[in-house]
């Protein structure tokens, strides 16, 4: 505490859901933070968010700075030790051009590599995602492991997002190597990020929970992810910033594979009359198909129909001392807070 005290930590997107909690997480542990937003009229929104986690009190600032520009990036990060760059475009549903995904997450992350080397900063971690391993493949019974990368070649397993993450980080290591100098880079690749919400800012991974919930799916389709907490995957990030010995290394942040029909047994069983419109009839392929007619979350999608992709995150426990939650308890406390929020 005493050393970190005297240091200050960059995290971007301060307004992003997995930001507050790595926000609250350093705050917590005696840092100072520095927060960007692409505009300061969200400062009350960022404070009130890590204000139901923590007292951000004074030691708290907001930078305006935007992935597609220069402006504020010098000044967000002077004097700073680390950064967490957690800022990346996620859609809620995918762009005509895979190029309004994938110039701002791979320019955005070499912005914040400079500002972050010409700042004198130790160490980025980088947030990736599982979207950059385990896509472009299809299903394995294998666990995926850092070791292996998403073919961003293969559109017919992948969308704009897993491209975009891909080619960001792929240009985040390139960049490194090549002008980095003594800079040091760490990645954390969260799978499908679940937990306690705080507002209406939350990953659209909430959306499988807020789906069932509120009965939008008339049943449930053959479709699944590895599933992780956001307090856990805050909690990767500090250890991967602390952590001795690992620059360039890469850190899967995943629990368990859980279909939606897992999730959904989930709901019913400890939820009780609150999981009432949650589905039980699991939809055919061919319905599926047929819905997503209708709802461009699930047509963006239609490629993970029956795709089973486990990952494994040994190596984020046995070198960072990393444990997870399990799937039950992270599923449960996103529906009680998407309850207590009024969103479903």
């Amino acid at each position: 505490m005493s050393e970190s005290a005297n240091q200050t930590v960059l995290v971007t997107g301060g307004s992003g859901y997995i930001a507050a909690f790595i926000i609250a997480a350093l705050l917590e542990r005696g840092y100072r933070v520095n927060a960007t937003v692409r505009s300061l009229a969200r400062e009350p929104d960022v404070r009130a968010m890590v204000g139901k986690l923590t007292d951000p009190g004074d030691r708290l600032r907001l930078f305006a700075a935007d992935l597609n520009g220069d402006a504020g990036w010098a000044e967000a990060a002077a004097g700073c030790t680390y950064v967490q760059h957690v800022a990346s475009p996620l859609p809620s549903q995918n762009p005509k051009d895979d190029d309004e995904l994938v110039r701002p997450a791979r320019d955005g992350a070499l912005r914040v590599l400079r500002a972050a080397r010409d700042a004198g900063a130790r160490r980025v971690v980088l947030t990736a995602s599982t979207a950059c391993i385990c896509y472009g493949h299809g299903s394995r019974n294998e666990p995926f492991t850092e070791t292996d990368w998403t073919d961003e070649t293969n559109r017919a397993d992948s969308s704009a997002y897993e491209r975009s993450k891909t080619i960001a980080e792929r240009a985040a290591r390139d960049w490194i190597a090549r002008e980095g100098g003594v800079l040091e880079l760490v990645t954390v690749h969260p799978a499908a990020v679940l937990g306690p919400v705080l507002g209406r800012d939350f990953s659209t991974s909430i959306e499988i929970v807020k789906k069932l919930l509120d009965g939008s799916v008339p049943g449930i389709p053959r479709m699944g992810w590895p599933l992780v907490d956001v307090r856990d995957i805050a909690d990767l990030h500090v250890r991967a910033m602390e952590a001795e010995g690992i620059a360039g290394e890469r850190f899967i942040g995943a629990g368990d594979f859980a279909w939606m029909e897992d999730v959904a047994a989930t709901l019913k069983a400890r939820l009780g009359s609150k999981a009432r419109r949650v589905p039980t009839l699991r939809i055919p392929d061919f319905l599926v198909r047929l819905f997503a007619l209708f709802d461009p979350l699930v047509r963006d999608r239609l490629f993970e129909l029956g795709k089973y992709r486990p990952v494994s995150a040994a190596k984020a426990r046995s070198q960072l001392g990393w444990k997870p939650r399990p799937n039950d308890e992270t599923i449960v406390a996103t529906a009680e807070s998407l309850i207590a929020e009024g969103l479903v």
